[in-house]
């Protein structure tokens, strides 16, 4: 189990943009992320206050990733998915306190490990 070093971060696009936010996250280090469909409720007073039309379908990407490369990944979204691109995309991270299930970080920590065990022996008969 790991303990405190992730962030997920969550980008809210409009439909059809999830895999721009994909690529600019991967591009920033992220391995991967999943993809619901949403749909807002925005009022006009927040078209008007943003400058922007709301279109209501979204779709928000779900990404967990390293704490070390949260700051990259937000910057990648912004550039490339933010408000004033078509996507329209707002994007936020929230803090982990800990995690199961991540398959690849696991194999890194037993492939640590190894290389620390001293090696056996070959018996001298």
């Amino acid at each position: 189990m790991s303990t405190g070093n992730h962030e997920l971060i969550m980008c809210i696009v409009n439909t059809g943009f999830s895999e721009t936010v994909m690529e600019a996250a991967k591009d920033a280090g992220a391995r991967g992320g999943t993809i619901l469909n949403g749909r807002g409720t925005a009022n006009k007073e927040a078209e008007s206050f943003f400058h922007i039309a709301i279109q209501p379908e979204k779709e928000v990407v779900m990404i967990l990733v390293d704490s070390k490369i949260k700051d990259a990944v937000l910057h990648a979204l912004y550039q490339k998915a933010g408000l004033d691109t078509m996507g329209q995309g707002i994007a936020f991270s929230l803090p982990v306190d800990e995690v199961v299930g991540l398959t690849p970080w696991k194999a890194e920590e037993k492939d640590a490990k190894a290389a620390d065990k001293p090696a056996k022996k070959a018996d001298a008969s």
